[in-house]
């Protein structure tokens, strides 16, 4: 254990934390659409038991792993095998976090700004579908906009990250996570009483099993890993803020429930209002957010206040993941090269910041960023290609890779002397060792040959 390292001051705040980092833009952007379009309540079903029987799975084993060390994702590999090429592992969890920040923290800018441009009456009643585009396209192919949003985000991601656990990750997630259900709850209350809500809730809950095939199962099985923040070496980090005597299995429980339970809930706020205006179809990503959706604001009653809440919705679930990205590279700053934590979470966030600002001109700003690589149909600008190197090769790499080193290398056995720990596991323990040991494996195996064979599939 790292001497003075410091730690959650309760189970509540790592819950709040960890889920923090695991609700972002992917719950509300994209989760509700991809359901809606496999299957409605069916695809929820295959989405929760893929969460319970394997995400569920792997986020244990990743705490596990922070608290049985107390070290940051290179640190784990180093102090469990040592002089080993494992270590590339927790090396991998630190790229990531930085190359996710880096494009993320752009389109979480995005969100930022709209929240002034809904709150300042620009999608009033009357504006045009043409005009809703071109504030879109402002916002995202000028340099200037992209960029100085771009920094905005990493700064307020680095303000919380400097104040350590306590100080900075903690107090702000008690502050973020409360506000952000309450928000989201209010905008599900306000969704329910558009007219034709419940063409919306029919849509998005009846379950359809004839949709469901085999690329439902792949994008429910995507949707479980990526949204739970796994593979990237956050887990890991969180869990080695956890005191001693803390219940890893519940606590890994209630943030799969917290995610699971936004993601849902983002769905009952966006589906009752996308169908309360005729002819208007459900868009996955940027697409349905800045355009779709800034358009039903300005047809229907209070939008403006409605759309602003959206939009700072999403602004807070966006910095409650930011700040776990930025946190990976700084514990390993902190405890491998012994760097104090402002100047780790400084030099951190520029870095993200100034890799990021390429995604920022990628969009419409420098031409030679926006088609560096074709891909069947698709042509992936600068930020694609980082979403697909990080946000997906490298979180299902990761996740492959802590599996196999936990059920085969550390040790199932280990892993359960772990969580018997404080009883931590109970009788769940021998079921966890064994869907790590030879289950979560096989399926991301599949997972990661389907993403290589199909690299358009989460875009």
């Amino acid at each position: 254990m790292s001497i003075g390292r410091d730690n959650w001051g309760s189970r509540l705040a790592f819950i709040l934390a960890a889920s923090g980092s695991a609700i972002g833009l992917g719950n509300i952007w994209r989760f509700p659409t991809v359901a809606a379009r496999n299957g409605g309540g069916a695809f929820v079903q295959v989405y929760l038991l893929f969460v319970i029987l394997l995400g569920f799975i792997v986020m244990v084993g990743e705490i596990t792993l922070g608290r049985r060390t107390q070290r940051n994702p290179v640190g784990v590999f180093r102090e469990l095998a040592p002089r080993s090429l494992w270590v590339a592992v927790g090396f991998l969890g630190v790229a990531a976090g930085w190359g996710i920040l880096s494009y993320y923290s752009v389109v979480a800018g995005w969100t930022l700004s709209y929240v002034f441009t809904t709150a300042g009456g620009t999608f009033s009643s009357g504006i045009s579908a043409e005009n809703i585009d071109l504030i879109f396209l402002g916002t995202i192919a000028s340099p200037a906009r992209a960029i100085f949003w771009h920094f905005i985000f990493i700064l307020l991601t680095v303000g919380v990250v400097m104040g350590g656990v306590k100080q900075g990750i903690e107090r702000w997630s008690k502050i973020l996570m409360p506000m952000l259900f309450i928000l989201l709850v209010l905008l599900v209350v306000r969704s329910m009483t558009l007219e034709n809500a419940s063409i919306g809730l029919k849509k998005y809950l009846s379950a359809d099993w004839s949709k469901v095939t085999g690329s439902t199962l792949i994008a429910a099985l995507g949707q479980a890993f990526f949204s739970l923040s796994l593979g990237m070496g956050t887990m890991i980090t969180y869990g080695s803020y956890m005191h001693r005597n803390e219940n890893i299995v519940r606590s890994a429980g209630w943030v799969c429930f917290s995610d699971t339970l936004i993601a849902v809930l983002a769905g009952l706020a966006i589906f009752p209002a996308l169908y309360s205006m005729p002819g208007v179809e459900p868009e996955v990503g940027a697409k349905l957010i800045f355009i779709v959706l800034p358009g039903l604001f300005s047809k229907i009653p209070f939008g403006t206040l409605f759309g602003t809440g959206f939009f700072l919705l999403l602004s807070v679930a966006a910095l409650t993941s930011s700040i776990s990205l930025l946190e990976v590279p700084v514990a390993y700053f902190v405890d491998e090269r012994r760097w104090p934590r402002r100047r780790a979470a400084v030099v951190s966030g520029l870095i993200a910041f100034v890799l990021g600002i390429f995604s920022a001109l990628s969009l419409g700003a420098v031409d030679g960023l926006s088609g560096i690589l074709k891909i069947g149909p698709r042509t992936l600008g600068f930020l694609d290609l980082m979403d697909l190197t990080f946000g997906q090769f490298s979180l299902t790499l990761g996740a492959l890779l802590i599996a196999l080193f936990i059920g085969w290398k550390w040790g199932a056995r280990a892993l359960v002397d772990e969580l018997s720990h404080q009883e931590s596991g109970g009788r769940l323990s021998g079921f966890i060792a064994f869907q790590i040991r030879y289950v979560c494996p096989l399926v991301l195996i599949a997972l990661l040959l389907y993403l290589i064979l199909n690299p358009n599939a989460f875009a």
